[in-house]
């Protein structure tokens, strides 16, 4: 890969290889042409007498077109390797790509899951937590109804004590069906 043709975009690859081709099918219709000319000439001079000059000159045009024809032919296998190089890299970048696409495509559905999984572990680890919440709440409603029940019985007992001229304590009632307000931490 040649350094100048790393830094192309895949587009400008496609435009190269194309104008590539072009250039082959010109030279094949080239090629093609010499051929044709060459066949003529031989066909020609096979047909005319056999002169001297004539001899040499048809030698010499067909030692020429020849020369053509290789410098052609070496034309042609050189625009082949580009191509072939060229389809070689198109073919790796196309590769590429996939690999990228399946790679962008794998990372997206990782994203949109994500969410999901961080409620999940969200919901594991606070699970114990409003549990031990609840727990608490429970003790803390039945404490405080036992130390209203204290009180009001250590009431009545001071109050019964007191009758024989003590101290007049106020009279704790324990609430029934009062519900006792406890903050819900859920």
């Amino acid at each position: 890969m040649n350094p100048s043709t790393s830094s192309m975009s895949f587009n400008e690859l496609q435009a190269e290889v194309l104008q590539l081709r072009e250039e082959l099918q010109t030279r094949d219709q080239l090629v093609q042409q010499l051929s044709q000319e060459l066949f003529r000439l031989v066909k020609d001079n096979a047909q005319a007498a056999p002169t001297a000059t004539s001899s040499e000159q048809s030698q010499l045009e067909v030692r020429a077109l020849r020369e053509q024809l290789q410098a052609v032919e070496q034309q042609v296998g050189f625009y082949q390797e580009q191509l072939a190089g060229r389809d070689a890299e198109i073919h790796q970048l196309r590769q590429t790509v996939q690999e990228l696409s399946d790679r962008s495509r794998m990372l997206e559905q990782v994203v949109q899951e994500l969410p999901g999984i961080y409620r999940e572990k969200f919901a594991e680890r606070i699970a114990p937590i409003k549990e031990k919440v609840t727990a608490i709440q429970q003790e803390n409603r039945r404490l405080h109804a036992e130390l209203q029940s204290v009180s009001y019985r250590l009431a009545v007992r001071n109050r019964r004590s007191s009758g024989n001229g003590g101290i007049d304590l106020p009279n704790f009632s324990p609430p029934v069906g009062v519900p006792v307000s406890i903050p819900d931490f859920n």
